[in-house]
């Protein structure tokens, strides 16, 4: 099985999600640039879809948006390339939805991942029970299957955490992604749970959007996914992002507002 992360960790991990081609294709690539600069430990690269079931209002806009500029999955997996001449060279992870993966036909999927040396996928509308075919071949193809799983999973969670692999993405509260005030009481109990079965790191979203929401839930877990606060950054900036000559500044800008989340990480060895 392939690993994501050196283990034992030396740091907690930050994990962001940018929307590919939000606003437009070169400016992800300076995205992702600037969230390894800013300390990403792997970045969660968002293929935008019409009807994002897990997805709050601040990233179906920003999927909208991508989707109005043409972009789709096959030119969002033709980023990561340039994202690794710029220096990349944290995991990538795409997150996408299934429907997508059906249209381009699985044979087609999988060598296009290879091709754009693409490490992880994370599909959040197939249940793990559903998944058996997709982890096989992600296998085959030495790329992470990412499975979330959620404090209603109950029963499940020992299943799908002792299958788990790259990381175990645990889901904060129930809804759709978002920023949030506040986590439930019950979250300190439902990681032990996890922690208790899961062979590999085990990461919070859904909702993190605040320095001292990072600090806290860092304490009860190995990592966090930080999703709408950085889109709604890239929203608030992509005006600038799109002018040539206000890109670097608008760059600038975001790296500053990811080390938010990211300072405390150094840089780390990819495998």
């Amino acid at each position: 099985m392939k690993t994501l992360f050196k283990q034992p960790l030396q740091n907690k991990l930050f994990i962001p999600f940018i929307t590919a081609g939000d606003p437009d294709g070169d400016a992800t690539i300076d995205l992702a640039v600037a969230l390894q600069e800013a300390g990403a430990s792997a970045i969660e690269l968002g293929i935008p879809y019409s009807d994002p079931v897990a997805d709050g209002p601040v990233i179906q806009k920003a999927s909208s948006r991508a989707l109005k500029n043409g972009m789709n999955i096959v030119k969002a997996m033709k980023l990561v390339p340039e994202m690794r001449k710029k220096g990349v060279n944290i995991p990538i992870i795409l997150f996408t939805y299934y429907n997508p993966v059906l249209q381009l036909e699985q044979e087609s999927f999988f060598a296009l991942l290879r091709e754009n040396t693409i490490d992880g996928l994370l599909i959040p509308d197939i249940p793990f029970e559903e998944s058996a075919e997709l982890r096989q071949k992600c296998q085959e193809h030495s790329i992470s299957f990412i499975s979330l799983v959620a404090p209603t999973s109950s029963s499940r969670i020992k299943m799908i955490a002792e299958n788990a692999e790259g990381f175990v993405y645990c889901v904060s509260s129930l809804g759709v992604t978002g920023v949030r005030k506040n986590f439930d009481n019950s979250i300190s109990s439902f990681l032990d749970e996890v922690k208790q079965y899961s062979n590999v790191p085990v990461v919070v979203g859904f909702g993190v959007s605040s320095k001292e929401q990072v600090e806290e839930l860092s304490s009860i877990c190995d990592g966090v996914v930080v999703g709408s606060a950085l889109v709604r950054e890239i929203e608030r900036l992509q005006t600038s992002l799109l002018n040539e000559t206000t890109r670097n500044k608008a760059i600038d800008e975001f790296r500053e507002f990811a080390k938010t989340f990211g300072s405390e990480n150094e840089s780390k060895e990819y495998v």
